[in-house]
Parts: C-alpha cells; sequence; structure tokens
C-alpha cells in the first residue's frame, strides 16, 4: 500500500522549500567564513561593503545599475540576501521596525546597517532568514492569497505568495553564488597540485 502523503497547506509547502534549502544547502556551508574571505574582491572592479561619503559601511550600487555589473564580493551578496532580500521585507510586513509607518518594504530605513565583517555579516543573514520565516510561520493559506498590499510599492496588488516565492528564488541564487565565491576563493588560496 503506497503511503499516504500528510495534508499540508502551501505556507507548509512553502517554508519547507525554504528550510531545506537554507539547512542542508546553504547555512552549513557558510560555516569558517573570515573577515579575509568575506571581503575578498575575486576580479576588478567589484562591488562590496565600504565606508561610504558618511563613514558608514554600505552597499556599492550605482544607479542606474550598468547592463553588466561588476562582479560581487562575499559581503555584498551576504548583506544584500540577509538585509535587503529577507530582513527588510520582514520588517516592513510583520514587524518590528523603526521606520515610519508608511515606509514600504524597499526603504532602508527598516534595516540601515552593512556589517564590513564576516562575524556580523552572518549573524545579520541569519537574523534576516529567522525574521522572514517567522512571519510567513505565522500566515495561513488565506492571508497568502491576499495582494501584499501598499507596503508592497509597485507590487502592492501582487498576493504575498508570489513574494513568498520571489524571495526564496532570490535566497537560493545568491545563496549559491555565495557558495561559489567560497569554492574559488579555496581554490585561489590552495596551492596547485
Amino acid at each position: 500500500m503506497p503511503a499516504k502523503m500528510p495534508a499540508t497547506t502551501w505556507r507548509d509547502l512553502l517554508l519547507d522549500q525554504l528550510d531545506f534549502y537554507w539547512n542542508v544547502h546553504f547555512w552549513p556551508r557558510l560555516a569558517g567564513l573570515t573577515d579575509t574571505e568575506y571581503l575578498w574582491e575575486p576580479a576588478s572592479p567589484a562591488w562590496s561593503v565600504r565606508p561610504g561619503p558618511d563613514g558608514e559601511p554600505r552597499l556599492e550600487s550605482e544607479e542606474p545599475e550598468p547592463e553588466v555589473p561588476p562582479v560581487t564580493t562575499i559581503a555584498w551578496r551576504t548583506v544584500h540576501v540577509g538585509r535587503d532580500v529577507l530582513g527588510r521585507r520582514a520588517r516592513a510586513l510583520f514587524g518590528p521596525t523603526d521606520a515610519p509607518p508608511d515606509a514600504d518594504m524597499f526603504d532602508p530605513r527598516h534595516w540601515p546597517d552593512a556589517p564590513i565583517t564576516a562575524e556580523g555579516g552572518l549573524a545579520m543573514l541569519d537574523e534576516g532568514y529567522h525574521a522572514w520565516r517567522a512571519g510567513i510561520a505565522a500566515l495561513d493559506d488565506e492571508s497568502l492569497m491576499r495582494p501584499i498590499g501598499p507596503k508592497g510599492e509597485a507590487f502592492a496588488e501582487f498576493p504575498m505568495a508570489a513574494l513568498v516565492t520571489h524571495l526564496s528564488r532570490e535566497t537560493m541564487a545568491h545563496g549559491g553564488e555565495i557558495c561559489l565565491l567560497r569554492d574559488l576563493y579555496r581554490a585561489q588560496s590552495s596551492p596547485s597540485r
């Protein structure tokens, strides 16, 4: 007799996908990340986390973004996923946040920091993931089908489920890039055989 698949909700399926990626493929690969590796520039020019005009660390970028943007560092990708992809959206949509009530999910006031150390970057990444995960876990299937609302800005009419799948895809894509950068760093740091 075939095993019966347990009843589940869309929320559970979405969380299972993200959790499996995070716990099996991504987070374990970040163990032992050093500051040197975190800030390593695999090509020149490279975007990273650097002090801005005010002296505070920031993600490098250009507006408008170049057709072919520079290669990014592990630091850049880590802050992008932890803060921009997961953390700011979690704070905007689920709280808590110090940003004004009318701040949309892209507003940098939800999370302004950009850590310059591996320890700080990994802590931000972990915090962003867990905040986003907790917010999604609190939703039911009906909530996932509702529009994001004004905090979604140009995506206000999209269902929350569309944002969840998009952020999972972003996390997996950028996570894979971070893991590849770790592989490249290890390869260039090891003596040839």
